[in-house]
């Protein structure tokens, strides 16, 4: 029993300690009575079993294919698991729909609140091409600089293959710049379902005048129904282009002041925060500061420095700001974050004053400000920098006499004339004529330890080169040694095939150093006998 329970014990202990959520999410939040939107069921790090209750979703959508994916992951030396559940849905109705919370066992979602506008109605439903394109934009006249949105829908009645390609949208006048990837998902136009690509560009016009958005080209594959005797028909390559559409950028208002930077946005946001808290401020103590600067239609390229007047008693250590980009159903959101460190010089009051943006609201077409307040710090002294006044010597305390100077001034003076006497020796010596030493040559040992390393690292080449410098120095040549002695003319010959051949990476120097270390000396020839032997008196 005291071992089961120890089991049950550490089963528990090694399930993992991340809570469960069942997260529920859609590819878009607004969509037309007619088209389809894809529901997303995700649960993370959790062992589940079946599927999610989809049955409260028939009252208000139409439910068609799910799928099921998992997957696992490794994040810092952990495994996680991933469980997700697509689903395929179409609204019943159009108006404000909510997707109601769903169940998976113990674990539920949270509801998504959707916004399905009506259909239009197209009569003639029998002329709609195969492959069609439609472009619009959300506005037909945009700032300079303000951000319009190009969407691209990509209707086809029939399958394609997975090559299908959009040419890249380029102006010369604007700046484009891609929202998200392209969605997919269905649309029934005239009783006949089309698949639907979209894909949504950001264009911010850099002139003012009458801007003319380009055409792009779609370039993709049908599938062809049916089959041959030969197999499955090949599909025939289509292209279509998307309509030109013509914008009109109005140039800068006349009411906007002249010294602040153009800010054409539909929203601006300024906070702050600090780390610690501004209250905790002391003489002495870095504060750091950041300030947050958002603005919806705008990159965060676009956005100017957000400008602090210098405040006495405050010195200002500004790191480099941080730019990014959010995207949403809206466009872009750019965002600049400013982050500095505030050290007061002395305790007291400090007084910060506000801080004043000022944009043009393209939804209102009005100016605007927004605004930080000013705020005022309180400084606290620091009881480690404040130094404590200096106590007077009591009546009658004699005083330290001052250090004698000339055994300061006695070494400097040394330094000065040994240098001018090293400088001057220097001088005598660079008027001599140089001399030149001759470098001794090598010697017999260390010419044969080049060739026993050269043998033993089975280099060709360096294992020639000091077999020659080693043979110069000896009596005889190297053909007369090799003449003489039949191992050294062996390894001499491997050598040899080994430079000139195509087996050099493969040569060993064993052989070849055995056979200079086994060589036998050469023999003395009679004339060159010591001069104190006399030859034989009867010779043979």
């Amino acid at each position: 029993m005291i071992r089961l329970m120890a089991f049950v014990l550490l089963a528990l202990l090694a399930v993992p300690s991340h809570a469960a959520d069942l997260h529920a999410s859609v590819d878009r939040t607004q969509l037309s009575l007619d088209e389809t939107l894809e529901l997303t069921l995700e649960v993370r790090n959790a062992t589940v079993f079946g599927k999610p209750d989809l049955q409260p979703l028939d009252e208000l959508f139409e439910v068609f294919d799910t799928r099921q994916l998992n997957s696992l992951s490794n994040v810092q030396g952990e495994t996680r698991s991933t469980t997700r559940w697509l689903t395929t849905l179409r609204p019943r109705r159009s108006g404000q729909l909510v997707i109601p919370p769903l169940q998976l066992g113990e674990l539920r979602s949270e509801p998504i609140t959707l916004l399905v506008k009506d259909s239009g109605n197209t009569d003639d439903g029998d002329q709609l091409a195969p492959i069609f394109i439609d472009a619009s934009l959300d506005r037909d006249s945009v700032y300079v600089q303000a951000q319009v949105i190009l969407t691209l829908r990509i209707f086809h009645s029939v399958s394609l293959y997975d090559d299908s390609n959009l040419s890249p949208l380029q102006m010369q006048n604007a700046r484009v710049e891609r929202l998200g990837e392209p969605r997919t998902y269905e649309k029934t136009i005239n009783g006949l379902r089309h698949g639907v690509i979209e894909i949504r560009y950001a264009l911010f016009p850099q002139q003012s005048g009458d801007l003319l958005i380009p055409s792009q080209l779609f370039s993709a594959t049908t599938v062809a129904s049916g089959s041959s005797l030969l197999g499955p028909r090949p599909g025939k390559a289509t292209q279509v282009k998307s309509p030109s559409i013509p914008l009109h950028v109005k140039p800068r208002p006349a009411s906007y002041p002249a010294d602040a930077p153009w800010l054409p946005a539909t929203r601006v946001t300024l906070v702050e925060a600090w780390s610690p808290e501004p209250d905790q401020a002391m003489h002495g103590e870095a504060l750091t500061r950041s300030l947050l600067l958002k603005a919806e239609g705008l990159s965060g390229a676009q956005l100017p420095s957000i400008g602090t007047a210098r405040i006495a008693g405050l010195r200002r250590y500004p790191d480099q700001p941080n730019l990014a980009d959010e995207v949403d159903s809206n466009g872009l959101i750019g965002s600049r974050e400013e982050r500095e460190a505030l050290v007061p010089t002395g305790s007291g009051e400090l007084r910060l004053p506000a801080i004043e943006v000022v944009w043009w609201n393209t939804l209102e077409d009005r100016l605007e400000r927004t605004t930080l307040a000013a705020r005022t710090l309180q400084v606290a002294p620091n009881a480690n920098l404040d130094q404590p006044p200096l106590e007077p010597l009591p009546a009658g305390t004699r005083t330290r006499p001052r250090a004698l100077l000339w055994p300061w001034q006695l070494s400097t003076a040394l330094f000065a004339l040994t240098t001018a006497l090293g400088f001057a020796l220097w001088w005598r010596a660079r008027r001599q004529p140089a001399v030149r030493t001759l470098q001794p040559g090598p010697t017999p040992r260390s010419l044969l330890d080049d060739l026993r390393r050269a043998c033993q690292a089975n280099d060709t080449q360096a294992t020639r080169q000091a077999l020659d410098a080693w043979a110069r120095q000896q009596p005889e040549t190297l053909a007369d040694m090799a003449a003489r002695f039949v191992p050294l003319s062996d390894a001499l010959d491997g050598l040899n095939g080994a430079l000139y051949s195509e087996t050099g990476q493969r040569w060993q120097g064993d052989a070849l150093w055995q056979a200079i270390q086994t060589l036998p000396p050469a023999q003395t020839p009679a004339a060159e006998q010591e001069p104190g032997v006399l030859p034989p008196l009867y010779p043979r």
